[in-house]
């Protein structure tokens, strides 16, 4: 449960495995939108450590070299530490999947199994792991040892399916199977797989695993829409670090904000318009740049629309965003609404709470 505003004079450095990341609010795997030029723009603006948009394992496999799908594995150096995050059914190729992404060049490999989506579930993926422990297990086990030691191998997951007793059982089950098994971290999210996103996440939760597990490294996840969100829920559960999904989604200076009050400095002011802006016509550069100019508009019309949360005229910019098919309609829209530099506002955590997903892309 959040209470008032309790802000840390001091963050431990986080670290998973032998991967040091630093600053422990990072940014978390957000499929269809955690691609290249997103995880960028994060990295410039105060996150210490990103995570790909999620990815099947059956996908990476049979994965080609192919121009059209080559977004899927691209990293930059400026990156680094960058994790790939991974879903499937079955272990064998759960494995297969995870040494595609070491491949590729990701630093650690983090397992989805938290993800609460109809179709992912019906597939046996994500979140339905936390009803089979020992297919959960088997998946942990086959990945460390297929992965290389020097990468850490970390585990996503939710409180279990739901509030049953037996879930709750299967939940520490896993947990304490990975740990013995050698994952780095496990991340959680403070809400059952059959809340999906509604209802509130439950901090407690997470300071009753926290002290469970001792030294081992726990990251929260849930309702961090704020910078004061993400400070509040360290201090008040004892989670080693925080993982910023859906509140980083058009507000990637939610980092910077982040660094500030964590260093006892006042909360920063809403970037303003031209703040956003060349942020924004960057983002549209790097989306080009991967995958080619042709497809970039359209690819980029869900972050215009992300993006306008922070601007006074809210409802207009998001509807202008929604028709861009190219760049000259974004240079449109970013001289129409981005001309004058005007203050920003913050996001109405409410609004963009009711969006985002898990679900592959």
């Amino acid at each position: 449960m959040k209470a008032e505003n309790q802000i840390l004079p001091e963050l431990k450095a986080l670290r998973l495995g032998d991967v040091e990341i630093g600053f422990p609010i990072v940014q978390a795997a957000l499929s269809g939108y955690s691609d290249w030029p997103m995880r960028v723009i994060a990295r410039r603006l105060g996150a210490p450590y990103t995570v790909c948009e999620v990815m099947l394992d059956e996908f990476l496999v049979n994965l080609k070299e192919r121009k059209r799908t080559s977004h899927f594995l691209h990293i930059s150096d400026e990156e680094h530490p960058v994790g790939g995050q991974l879903m499937g059914a079955e272990p064998a190729q759960f494995a297969a999947g995870a040494l595609k992404l070491v491949e590729a060049g990701f630093d650690v490999i983090d397992i989805n199994f938290g993800c609460p989506v109809k179709k992912v579930l019906g597939r046996c993926r994500g979140g339905f792991h936390l009803s089979q422990p020992s297919v959960a297990i088997d998946i942990i086990q086959r990945t460390r040892d297929a992965v290389p030691a020097e990468i850490p191998v970390t585990v996503k997951m939710r409180r279990g399916i739901d509030d049953t007793e037996e879930s709750r059982d299967h939940f520490f089950q896993i947990l304490e199977s990975g740990f013995e098994i050698g994952i780095a971290a496990v991340t959680v999210h403070g809400r059952t797989v059959k809340q999906r996103y509604v209802g509130p996440s439950r901090w407690e939760f997470l300071k009753e695993l926290k002290q469970f597990v001792g030294e081992k490294i726990v990251l929260g996840s849930g309702d961090l829409f704020t910078a004061e969100d993400c400070l509040n829920m360290m201090s008040q559960t004892g989670v080693d670090g925080v993982t910023v999904a859906r509140g980083a989604i058009g507000n990637p200076w939610i980092f910077q904000q982040c660094q500030a009050l964590a260093a006892g400095q006042p909360l920063p002011k809403p970037p303003s318009l031209f703040e956003q802006r060349d942020v924004i016509r960057e983002h549209f550069r790097l989306a080009e740049e991967v995958y080619s100019p042709d497809r970039a508009g359209p690819i980029m019309r869900k972050f215009g629309i992300k993006y306008s949360i922070l601007h006074p005229e809210h409802e207009k910019v998001r509807s202008s965003f929604v028709k861009v098919k190219d760049r000259a309609e974004w240079e449109a829209v970013l001289d129409l609404w981005y001309g004058e530099d005007l203050p920003g506002v913050y996001p109405n955590g409410r609004m963009h709470k009711a969006q985002g997903s898990c679900t592959p892309g």
